[in-house]
């Protein structure tokens, strides 16, 4: 199925009945990866999964997004399909989806649940900062130079050894969306999230750490932490069975 959100072709699927639920994937994923909670939760539940904008079947936007952007797209969606309180769902970027849609009231839902969000500005050590700082400097020094024969490959070798593999593997216009989001950082929005709120969270996860779910659950005033020791940002696919046992108790009184 399609439906038009803005400018764009989004894809999504619709399966079971019930109160709606929405699965809202991470960064570089699309809907296929949320098939594993879906295909449990639609036996008592209308399951909308969704390939979000820039990913799966999905168009590409034509210029680089923020997060108000991701929120509003979300809004959009709901809108559009005429869904009233929905459950939402989000892995990694879905979760900052929701975080920024509820937390600007523009999306009601029933309840929540955050896996690995995104959302939080990690704390960074000035090395950090100080390497950003030369790496800016020299790009500037050498995007004056000419883009041609060995210098061309220069240039392509020392910035392939910059950037998270996501960055690497994203779309031109994905990697300004992404330089964007990574510092827009949704603390403030926290207690806005008024309805029962559920944490999953892998400990070993290097992406968004286990410290930004316990942040997350001191600020969100109804909310619990599930943790999955030794598991890292795709905690729910490396225990899925106890993961869907966890959401369809989470979701008893909502059937």
């Amino acid at each position: 199925m399609q439906v038009k959100i803005k400018d764009w072709n989004i894809n999504y699927e619709v399966t079971g009945n019930g109160n709606p639920v929405i699965l809202l994937h991470g960064w570089l994923a699309n809907l296929e990866t949320m098939r594993p909670i879906a295909n449990s939760l639609c036996q008592n539940f209308k399951v909308y999964l969704v390939d979000i904008v820039g990913f799966g079947k999905s168009d590409l936007p034509e210029h680089p997004l923020d997060t108000n952007d991701f929120g509003d797209f979300l809004a959009e969606f709901v809108r559009k399909l005429e869904i009233q309180n929905p459950i939402l769902i989000g892995h990694s970027n879905g979760g900052r989806m929701i975080i920024n849609s509820v937390g600007r009231g523009i999306v009601k839902p029933r309840k929540i649940v955050l896996i690995d969000s995104a959302g939080i500005v990690p704390k960074r050590k000035p090395k950090y900062y100080i390497k950003v700082g030369i790496f800016k400097a020299g790009k500037a020094v050498l995007n004056k130079l000419p883009d041609v024969g060995l210098m061309k490959k220069f240039k392509e070798k020392l910035f392939s050894h910059v950037g998270s593999n996501d960055y690497k593997a994203s779309a031109p216009v994905l990697r300004e969306t992404m330089k964007r989001i990574v510092n827009e950082d949704v603390t403030e929005l926290l207690p806005n999230l008024k309805v029962p709120t559920l944490l999953i969270w892998g400990t070993n996860d290097m992406d968004t750490p286990i410290a930004d779910a316990k942040k997350m659950k001191s600020l969100i005033p109804d909310c619990g932490l599930v943790e999955y020791a030794n598991s890292g940002h795709f905690s729910y696919l490396q225990n899925i069975q106890n993961c869907n046992a966890v959401l369809n108790e989470f979701f008893k009184n909502d059937q």
